[in-house]
């Protein structure tokens, strides 16, 4: 039987310098900044065997969500269009609202789950997020489940 592969989710400040610089590389590859992997290895200040030992194992949160249901939670202030223009954010990112449920507001606010389908978004997920929790009468938002 093969050994099967454990994922954890790390805060980008709590990672060692190399990973960061990994996933870089690999952004700019992607983005077509750079034409090789030798040419971002260099860019970002590592070796091209340090990048190819690591670029399997580096994958920003993102990539890794994009393609998949995403369950959000808000906690919104009991007003009137909060839900609205978070919907908003939604349909404007590209991404499929699936499920919505709000319970009934208690202390003057309501607490909500969206899940999403983030196969067609336009933007990342971190945009989306950010958002969403600048939005006028959002009191918390983030990713409850994906």
């Amino acid at each position: 039987m093969g050994k099967k592969t454990k994922f954890y989710l790390v805060a980008a400040d709590a990672l060692p310098e190399i990973f960061l610089k990994v996933a870089e590389a690999k952004r700019m590859l992607h983005a077509g900044e750079v034409s090789t992997a030798g040419e971002a290895a260099r860019q970002v200040g590592i070796s091209r065997s340090a990048f190819y030992k690591y670029r399997d194992s580096v994958q920003p949160f993102n990539d890794m969500k994009t393609g998949r249901i995403i369950t959000f939670y808000a906690l919104l202030k009991d007003n009137p269009g909060v839900l609205s223009n978070v919907l908003s954010i939604f349909a404007g990112s590209g991404a499929n609202i699936l499920t919505i449920n709000q319970s009934i507001p208690t202390n003057g606010c309501a607490a909500v789950t969206i899940s999403a389908e983030t196969s067609d978004m336009r933007e990342s997920l971190e945009e989306l997020i950010a958002s969403a929790a600048e939005t006028a009468g959002v009191v918390k938002f983030e990713i409850l489940a994906g």
